[in-house]
């Protein structure tokens, strides 16, 4: 892989150019890095209301009817729902493992098969989340295992 810039005070907006044989899981990687540079979430705890950086996401679960978002040190309180989370994060590195929850694969440390094809994720957070069956082979393609 070469990496080229070219700093020239002409240009008014940073362009980004990916030039590819074909899209690679490495490939997809640095462009979800690149589109989540940017991206903030809104969300509460208590009664303040709190500007998140997406990147520090590591998860994003759904419990009786409230959308939970936790970080490494603290969880918040979101007022959209786990399928709007979903669509505004998928190109950002999120990916659906249950009914109920969304992981940063950024923050995945490893993964073990479990019983009946499911999935046991260990977050570098040391947390574990299981993958459904119905999500398992896909996170499998999406980490290249």
């Amino acid at each position: 892989m070469k990496i080229a810039i070219n700093i020239d005070p002409a240009v008014n907006d940073t362009e980004i150019q990916i030039s590819c044989r074909h899209l690679t899981p490495e490939i997809e990687k640095i462009l979800a890095t690149l589109r989540i540079l940017n991206q903030q979430l809104m969300v509460t705890k208590g009664d303040e209301t709190y500007i998140l950086d997406v990147t520090k996401i590591i998860y994003i679960e759904a419990m009786e009817r409230k959308t939970f978002v936790y970080t490494q040190d603290d969880y918040y309180e979101s007022k959209l729902k786990l399928y709007e989370m979903e669509e505004r994060l998928m190109e950002c590195g999120f990916f659906r493992v249950s009914k109920s929850c969304l992981v940063h694969l950024r923050y995945i440390k490893s993964l073990k098969n479990d019983v009946d094809r499911k999935l046991r994720l260990t977050l570098e957070s040391g947390e574990q989340i299981m993958v459904s069956r119905q999500y398992a082979d896909e996170i499998k393609r999406r980490l290249g295992v």
